[in-house]
């Protein structure tokens, strides 16, 4: 019997090795840093556009709205504890529908679009003005022009992190953890010093009394309101420092890549968020009310605040020069960032828009070298390319008008949020604090405090910021009619409304794992069917704390295969598969590597797969036709035509809802 099963299956099986878009998991560490890089960065301009508003109040409304970011990032890590891909374009289309959801995509990409070139320009202000300032020390009669050479800097900044982001998120966060390494090291330093020269010097906290500008009060300019009603003018402030709480929106598109245990690491990035942000653009800004004279601190530093503060410590000239080029250095590395962090986020928005069908499927094909959604990307940084030129580096514009798209995404999250705590009672792995029990009910006041706190604050900002309800509601519905069209014209051509995942295929003749980056010990998975991955769901699991990798085979059955050499089709039934797969597999956080093998025998080209990637487990769900026995046995049959070593343990396991069968070979 043993050489007619040796012969049967003569022809090896044909191999196409899936590659998906960017399956690569990081720590919460490294997503920390990625939404860091935004946040943080807000620290080298925030404090001067707030003071330019609303006076010398301006470090405690910049405080209240790091404190309260900390209460919107619960928000969005409850989002992302019911969906994975949880970001607001998600969120807001379960709850409200695909009209809504696209509407709040649209202010959502406002911001994106100009936070990078904001952070950019910025970083080429400090870096030109540094430049300038140690021409004119060295007596050179030389000066770049501010506006120019700012531009020009953004725009090599804006194309290095395309670069970098073409070839994946695990660069791109790479270059995150660096930069807040130094930065890091920067806020230790500047804390120290500043609370060195307090201690030596004296000084007294701002005041809380308000001077409204006319430029801050908008259309309400003369009417008087913010006086005779002492709690709008309050809420009129923390809009105008509403914008130094960007980039939690990002938090949600790296959520897809944070490695297990999933929701605990988002809490514990969300936690180093805050601290890393009250000692950056909360602290420092008191810090330059306090230290920096008032007759120089608007008019010379207010768009170099924490430059002005390096220059007004304590300690020998020579020294704080040096203090203040280091400054300088690690603001140009952190607003660089904070352009990474903008294409991240936008890649990961038009991402999950696309997968929707409100975007062509073009824009999802991954790039067949390194896996990444590159025509996304490209988009995006045209975008921020051209709002580079136009803007013409005017910060303080930029600045007021990016925060109209993040503040209504807020709003339309925080009232989906709402929704679906009545929509959709499933148990949640986290939740906002502050429930109150009626009954049968669960009334989420956490919830409902934070959305009417933000709705406030949004219709506020609607008449007092002129340029950014201009251009915001401009921009919001131009993005919503491309976004209409498009929808409009994919369905039109028949295109599938279930989202598939798009992926990179190659073919190979031999399984090395060398090739497909597996080491030996392996768990082999087989797969056939989208609906019923329950033994992959627990393989998954039990590989989180192990370091195992965990390849994921689908066979297709050609009973007609013969070595022709050609190659077989990677088809849709497959890519449904993998679509689960990939989708099982980011709810775990862990990578996986998807096979197809062709081949005229089934249980030939799983144990052929196993015996040549040196695995230790093969896990087989249960067949429709065969017992459990039967099963292993056909297995064991086949495992002993292609393993010729008779003393190599291998376990096979047969796993249901409800067994785990396990045999030993």
């Amino acid at each position: 019997m043993t050489p007619e099963i040796r012969a049967a299956p003569a022809p090896r099986p044909k191999i196409i090795v899936v590659t998906t878009a960017m399956l690569v998991f990081i720590s919460f560490w490294r997503a920390a840093a990625i939404v860091l890089c935004d946040m943080a960065s807000t620290v080298y301009y925030i404090g001067g556009i707030v003071e330019q508003a609303i006076g010398k109040a301006a470090p405690w409304y910049i405080g209240a709205v790091m404190l309260f970011a900390y209460a919107v990032r619960g928000v969005y890590i409850e989002s992302c504890a019911m969906f994975v891909r949880g970001g607001v374009y998600r969120v807001v289309k379960e709850a409200m529908g695909g009209t809504l959801a696209k509407l709040s995509v649209s202010a959502l990409m406002f911001d994106y679009v100009l936070t990078g070139p904001i952070s950019g320009v910025s970083a080429g202000q400090y870096i030109v003005g540094l430049a300038n300032e140690l021409f004119h020390v060295v007596h050179l009669p030389v000066a770049i022009p501010t506006a120019a050479g700012s531009a020009a800097i953004a725009i090599a900044i804006t194309l290095y992190f395309w670069r970098q982001n073409v070839f994946g998120i695990e660069e791109s966060s790479d270059k995150a953890m660096k930069i807040m390494g130094v930065t890091s090291v920067m806020v230790v330093v500047m804390v120290a010093w500043c609370s060195l020269t307090l201690w030596m010097r004296g000084a007294t906290l701002p005041p809380f009394e308000l001077h409204l500008s006319d430029d801050a009060l908008g259309w309400l300019a003369g009417t008087g309101w913010e006086k005779r009603v002492g709690s709008f003018g309050i809420l009129i402030a923390f809009g105008h420092s509403i914008l130094a709480m960007s980039g939690e929106e990002s938090l949600a598109q790296v959520n897809r890549e944070i490695a297990h245990p999933k929701v605990p690491n988002l809490i514990r990035a969300g936690l180093v968020i805050f601290l890393f942000t009250m000692l950056t653009t909360g602290l420092v800004s008191f810090f330059a009310v306090m230290i920096i004279p008032d007759d120089v601190r608007m008019s010379t530093y207010g768009d170099n605040l924490v430059g002005g503060l390096a220059m007004y410590m304590v300690g020998p000239l020579s020294v704080r020069l040096v203090l203040r080029a280091f400054v300088v250095v690690v603001g140009f590395l952190i607003l660089a960032g904070a352009v990474n962090t903008a294409i991240v986020g936008s890649n990961g928005v038009l991402n999950r828009v696309a997968e929707d069908g409100v975007m062509p499927d073009w824009f999802r094909l991954p790039h067949r070298r390194y896996g990444t959604t590159h025509r996304i990307i490209n988009l995006v940084v045209g975008l921020q390319v051209f709002t580079i030129l136009a803007s013409r580096g005017n910060v303080y514009a930029l600045g007021e008008a990016y925060a109209f798209g993040v503040v209504w995404s807020f709003v339309f999250k925080a009232l989906s949020m709402v929704v679906l705590r009545f929509k959709d009672r499933r148990p949640r792995e986290w939740r906002v604090p502050i429930n109150v029990k009626l009954g049968r009910w669960e009334l989420p006041v956490g919830l409902v405090l934070i959305f009417l706190v933000l709705l406030a604050t949004a219709l506020v900002n609607l008449v007092t910021k002129r340029v950014a309800t201009e251009w915001g509601v401009v921009f919001t519905l131009v993005f919503f009619g491309i976004f209409w069209l498009s929808e409009r014209m994919h369905h039109r051509h028949g295109a599938a409304l279930n989202h598939l995942e798009k992926f990179n295929v190659r073919y190979t003749a031999e399984l090395e794992p060398e090739a497909i980056a597996v080491r030996p010990g392996c768990k082999v998975v087989a797969v056939r069917d989208p609906n019923n991955l329950r033994h992959l769901d627990r393989a998954l699991h039990e590989a989180e704390g192990e370091d195992v990798d965990v390849v994921v085979p689908t066979v297709k059955i050609d009973r007609e295969l013969v070595a022709t050499g050609s190659n077989p089709n990677f088809s849709p039934d497959e890519q449904a598969v993998f679509t689960a797969v990939v989708n099982l597999a980011e709810k775990h956080g862990k990578t996986v590597v998807p096979l197809v093998l062709t081949s005229n025998d089934l249980f030939f080209a799983i144990a052929r797969t196993a015996q040549e990637l040196g695995a230790r487990e093969v896990i087989l769900g249960r067949s429709g036709k065969l017992a459990p026995d039967a099963q292993a046995e056909s297995f064991a049959i086949r495992w002993g035509a292609v393993e010729p070593d008779p003393n190599r343990e291998l376990t096979v396991r047969i796993v249901t809802q409800r067994e785990d069968l396990r045999f030993a070979l």
